[in-house]
């Protein structure tokens, strides 16, 4: 959780300079790192970066609020299309994001990160 709250921190930094696209892969680091603290508090640890897959097997477990559910599909999709020049047919990722993507993002990793303290007992 701690690396999770960090990489909040970094992704905000990120947004304020007008990174957008690091922004929004920072922003899916805090949520698998967020699902991931929920695995390994459940004895469940679990390796890879799909949000979706890691959520569904933490659902397997305790209930999932259709917010976070939401969260990790948009967030999933930050994983490769921010950070390489070939993911989009022509340009470069600085290019495809903006800040109502970052802002978005932000939103959705807090989400998640709220979501794992939560079941964690953080306060």
């Amino acid at each position: 959780m701690r690396q999770a709250e960090e990489d909040l921190r970094a992704a905000e930094t990120l947004y304020s300079g007008g990174n957008y696209a690091w922004c929004c892969f920072a922003c899916q680091q805090v949520a698998e790192k967020s699902l991931k603290s929920i695995l390994e508090y459940l004895g469940r640890p679990s390796r890879g970066h799909n949000l979706v897959r890691l959520l569904k097997e933490i659902e397997k477990h305790v209930s999932v609020p259709d917010s976070v559910r939401r969260a990790c599909f948009v967030l999933n999709r930050y994983y490769v299309a921010t950070r390489y020049p070939n993911a989009f047919s022509s340009g470069a990722p600085v290019e495809m994001f903006d800040s109502k993507d970052a802002e978005e993002a932000l939103n959705y990793a807090r989400e998640v990160l709220n979501y794992a303290k939560s079941i964690l007992g953080y306060t």
